[in-house]
């Protein structure tokens, strides 16, 4: 049965399920990396911005310190974590970077803070770097873009179509 879970780094909500899909969806999904269209919500004003990262900071696993620039452009990153894949260590590499992102307030456009993601799950940070530019990582990636199901974070289970910081329960029902 398929199960996948598409996300994108620069989302901050794929942190919040990304954090939580191991526990909560009974069988283990595929981390699909994508480039999302529109990594946060749409806000009609910078006040609703500031309640949204509010209620967001609630939620989270552990406290929040935000990158410089959110979202952050996440091309080599999502590049880096589809090289991951290719090893094997997409959750640990992903994870490994949304906490830099996310608890550790780092900017993921920056190779540099890819790199310490990379380290931390023992991929070598040259490797990283070379890979991350491989013409088959891009055109992977590009695949997996245009194969996505929808908005990110999503999960698929067997078919149905699970979106949003709530897919993770949805799918296990």
């Amino acid at each position: 049965m398929e199960r996948r879970f598409y996300f994108d780094l620069a989302s901050p909500v794929c942190w919040l399920v990304a954090e939580r899909v191991l526990q909560v969806v009974p069988q283990p999904c595929e981390w699909v990396p994508v480039l999302a269209a529109d990594p946060l919500p749409a806000f009609r004003c910078a006040e609703e911005s500031d309640i949204w990262r509010l209620e967001f900071e609630r939620r989270a696993p552990q406290p929040v310190r935000w990158p410089p620039r959110v979202p952050f452009d996440s091309a080599f990153a999502m590049r880096a974590a589809t090289f991951a894949a290719g090893s094997g260590k997409t959750v640990a590499f992903a994870l490994a970077a949304f906490r830099q992102a996310y608890a550790g307030g780092r900017d993921l456009s920056d190779p540099d803070n890819v790199c310490v993601a990379a380290a931390a799950c023992e991929i070598h940070p040259r490797a990283l770097l070379k890979g991350a530019d491989l013409a088959s990582v891009r055109d992977r990636l590009e695949a997996a873009t245009a194969g996505a199901p929808g908005p990110v974070p999503a999960i698929v289970v067997g078919g149905e179509l699970y979106v949003g910081e709530d897919a993770p329960e949805l799918a296990a029902a």
